[in-house]
């Protein structure tokens, strides 16, 4: 009975979840939205030759950006982040802890409390509509996340291997390059798929700061799908909102291995 019980719970919470995703999947696959209403599904392919077909949507365009953005986005915030949190694990407690918190009390700061500054800055210097006024934001806005992230993961890491090279006579950027930087790898993988993640979703700043395909995102492009047919299309938002998960899908399989290690583990042999 035990084990019944917990199949049926565990049934139970996987629909759950999966659900929405089922029903995109076959929204997507359906010429009209009310298929139900129509006598039932019949599946075609057209909302997803249309993403990648059609010159209205830009659908491949917004694609590019964000994939170009986030990346360059999550590889800047993880650099700034592994060397803040590598100088903040080796100070003491009393003194990493007052700056751990300031980070995390600039990021509890709304995004709308320094976008019109930003905004008034980006229009200044001609940077409206461009990859920097998206990637600048998101670099330090994400940099809080990676510093408490990677500093987690770094204070695992036993100060007894910077003392002994340090008697060997190693630097402290001999020991942060070819120690702690390899012992960290698994967090960095881990860190850096938090902070894609988190570039890849954003939407209001890649709102107010992009103004066509040649630089918005697919966030905003899926949402605003709706001003350029006057109706809303369901089968190419559904479509576009499946394909857009297949990045984020391939590199979490890729550094799989990685992030478990990095989100479970830390400790070091010997």
């Amino acid at each position: 009975m035990r084990r019944i019980l917990l199949g049926i719970g565990a049934a139970l919470s996987l629909g759950f979840a999966l659900l929405p995703l089922v029903w995109t999947a076959m929204v997507s696959l359906a010429e009209h939205p009310d298929f139900l209403l129509r006598g039932g599904l019949s599946p075609t392919f057209d909302n997803y030759r249309d993403l990648f077909t059609s010159e209205d949507l830009h659908f491949v365009d917004y694609l590019k950006n964000s994939l170009l953005i986030s990346s360059l986005s999550a590889l800047l915030s993880l650099t700034a982040s592994f060397l803040c949190a590598y100088a903040l694990s080796r100070l003491s407690p009393f003194k990493a802890l007052p700056l751990l918190l300031g980070v995390l009390g600039i990021s509890l700061f709304p995004q709308i409390s320094s976008a019109g500054f930003l905004y008034r800055i980006f229009s200044l210097t001609g940077l409206i509509n461009t990859y920097p006024a998206l990637v600048l934001p998101y670099t330090a806005w994400s940099l809080p996340l990676g510093v408490w992230l990677m500093h987690a993961y770094i204070s695992s890491l036993p100060r007894d291997i910077d003392r002994s090279a340090l008697v060997d006579g190693a630097g402290r950027l001999t020991i942060l390059l070819r120690i702690i930087l390899p012992l960290s790898l698994p967090g960095l993988a881990s860190t850096y798929v938090l902070l894609f993640l988190f570039c890849f979703n954003e939407f209001l700043f890649a709102l107010m700061f992009t103004v066509d395909y040649r630089t918005r995102t697919v966030p905003v492009g899926i949402a605003l799908f709706e001003g350029l047919h006057g109706q809303i299309p369901w089968g190419h938002i559904t479509a576009a909102s499946l394909v857009s998960v297949l990045p984020v899908l391939i590199l979490v399989l890729f550094l799989q291995g990685y992030i478990i290690r990095g989100l479970t583990g830390g400790a070091v042999k010997g």
